[in-house]
């Protein structure tokens, strides 16, 4: 099968002849349909992250239909669509029994035993799988625990989506932060997580969605899935004095949503005394943040963090799809480019000069 691999740290993905091997027990088989480009597996071709074994198959973001299943499946069977989550879950730890998979760390129990073969390899060499999924190739073997089972009449482009981005910003306002009906937010950064956020607000009952962005494309965008308010970044002089300025004093909450210390500093600033201040985007490993210590007993301000939208996937994905196709949630829109897998380094070249909100790869392209 063709897959997008990854040989070097920084380096360009390669698409390469890959073999696949048979689902084993507790393992998934799909052909994959659609993948999103998603800016974490960019924090590694660029070199931002290296804890990565290499080879590896990129991708994470990828729905597709189920081709076979290993001994012990019973969730899914051949012919169902499922999107992909890099949210693995072992379903026994301490962060899945409290209600946090997103948070499970035992990747042992959702891993082939040691000693076995490769679920991908290459020329008899072991390929690694990028989030444990790979999802930039033609047919994905995951572990049963990495899908979600989604309705038939869900287009698979638009479940890819769902398959990371957008959950990860949905969830950041509807599980990470729990706005409240009426409050003020400003979501910095109006990509495809930074749009998912803007959406969940206006679908929460934000009373105010501002969107920061550099691109007027974006925000325009911006504008179509919910903000009532939009702040080109590159054209003011103080983002912070804009936001807190139109809201009076700052907003009730405050996402970050591209990964950059100056940006989450300013999430901080622009969250009001009793503020909430969340951190979508994936920094640079090792990266560190200055906030003002006075402000977190003096003001009550609060800062978190936001894994994959804190999100229980098996429940959170089937309900978003149900919000898109009911009109609610805003895919279609989203999308500002669709390519073959052989243009995936060109999509990601559009990633970088911040042209593209999402891309998402066709299969039959």
């Amino acid at each position: 099968m063709k897959a997008a691999v990854l040989n070097a740290i920084p380096g360009e993905l390669n698409i390469e002849d890959i073999t696949i091997d048979k689902p084993g027990p507790g393992e998934v088989l799909i052909q994959t349909i659609n993948a999103g480009l998603c800016h974490s597996d960019l924090h590694f071709m660029d070199g931002q992250w290296d804890r990565l074994p290499l080879p590896a198959v990129m991708g994470h973001e990828s729905a597709g239909i189920v081709q076979a299943v290993g001994d012990g499946v019973d969730y899914v069977k051949a012919g169902d669509h499922v999107i992909t989550c890099l949210s693995i879950f072992c379903g026994k730890c301490d962060f899945c029994l409290t209600g946090r998979p997103n948070l499970c760390q035992n990747n042992a129990a959702t891993a082939r035993p040691r000693g076995s073969a490769s679920r991908l390899s290459r020329n008899g060499e072991a390929v690694g799988q990028f989030a444990r999924l790979g999802g930039f190739a033609e047919e994905m073997l995951v572990h049963e625990h990495a899908v979600v089972k989604v309705r038939d009449d869900m287009p698979l482009d638009k479940a890819a989506l769902i398959g990371c981005g957008v959950t990860t910003g949905v969830g950041a306002v509807f599980k990470t932060a729990r706005i409240e009906p009426g409050s003020t937010v400003c979501v910095v950064g109006a990509g495809g997580i930074g749009l998912s956020a803007i959406q969940g607000a206006r679908i929460a009952g934000a009373g105010r969605v501002i969107a920061v962005d550099i691109s007027d494309a974006k925000l325009e965008t911006a504008k179509i899935c919910g903000a009532t308010d939009v702040i080109n970044g590159a054209k003011v002089d103080d983002v912070v004095g804009e936001v807190r300025e139109l809201t009076g004093g700052g907003v009730d909450y405050a996402f970050e949503a591209i990964g950059r210390k100056e940006t989450v500093e300013q999430v901080w600033k622009m969250s009001k005394m009793g503020g909430t201040s969340v951190v979508i985007g994936m920094m640079p490993f090792g990266q560190k943040i200055e906030i003002t210590g006075y402000e977190i007993f003096m003001m009550e301000k609060t800062l978190k963090g936001s894994m994959m939208g804190s999100n229980s996937f098996r429940v959170d994905m089937p309900r978003y799809c149900d919000m898109y196709l009911d009109g609610r949630l805003l895919l279609d829109e989203m999308v500002s480019h669709t390519m073959g897998l052989d243009q995936i380094n060109d999509g990601y070249e559009l990633m970088r000069k911040g042209e593209s909100a999402r891309a998402v790869i066709d299969f039959s392209l």
